[in-house]
Formats: C-alpha cells, structure tokens, sequence
C-alpha cells in the first residue's frame, strides 16, 4: 500500500508544479507592457533627425525636364482658351485649370470630372464631360512642336 500512497502524492506535487507555470504566464505579459512604450519611445528621438535630413535636400534645387518646359505650338480651338503664344506642356495645362476654375466647370460632385462649355468642347472631341486624366491626353492632341 505504500506504493499506492506514493503515487498518489506525485500528481499531487505535478499539479502543484502546474500552477506556478501558469502565474508565471500572466505576469509575462506585464513586462511586455514596459517594452512596447521603449519601442514607441525610440522612434520620437529618431524624427528630428529625418527632419534634419529633408532641410539639407531641399537646398539643392531640383532641375525640370527639358522636355516640358520646351514651349509647344497650340492649335486654334485650344488657342481659344488657353491663348495663341507658345507655351510649355506643364503651362498649357496650368492655363486650362485657370480657364475651368473661372467658369466653374468642374463638376461639384464628383471633382475629377470637368463640364466642358462649347469652347472646351471643341479641344475635347465633343465630348461634354470628361475626367482630369482624360484632359491631357486629348489636350496633347492639340500641341504640336
């Protein structure tokens, strides 16, 4: 019988052995805490030095492409609304916003399409509403070198 004791004392020291494992476990995560706010912490200390970073490249100026500052002759139903003198891609399209602004028509809704008037309808291919992405590529159509 007293083999029969003993192996009923050994589950018990098990279960005993059990429940340390498990307060142990809870009280991990506790010191997980303190870690993540170290990590959030170490960032903020690196952020003035990005900024730093950022003021030394915009000192050097950036050079445009010659490509679209090289002035473009405009066609007559283009001259219309943006003016008969040669001008630059990036201006012809500077012009146009300008022209659409003024007359109000972008569609107030849905801000990437444009309501053409009869002038714009013109340089559009007699299309009455076209998007922003579209209008370049169909105003392209009316520059020339």
């Amino acid at each position: 019988m007293a083999k029969k004791t003993a192996k009923k004392a050994a589950p018990k020291k098990a279960a005993k052995k059990a429940a340390p494992k498990k307060a142990a476990k809870k009280a991990a995560p506790k010191k997980a805490a303190p870690k993540k706010a170290a990590k959030k912490a170490a960032p903020k200390k690196a952020a003035p030095k990005k900024a730093a970073k950022k003021a030394t490249k915009a000192k050097t100026k950036r050079t445009p492409n010659a490509a679209f500052m090289k002035p473009m002759k405009i066609s007559d139903t283009l001259a219309a609304v943006v003016g008969n003198k040669p001008l630059p891609r990036t201006e012809v399209v500077k012009a146009l916003w300008a022209y659409i602004k003024k007359h109000k028509l972008q569609d107030p809704k849905e801000k990437r399409n444009i309501n053409a008037d009869a002038h714009l309808q013109k340089v559009f291919g007699g299309k009455k509403t076209v998007s922003m992405f579209e209008m370049t590529k169909l105003v392209s159509k009316h520059l020339s070198n």
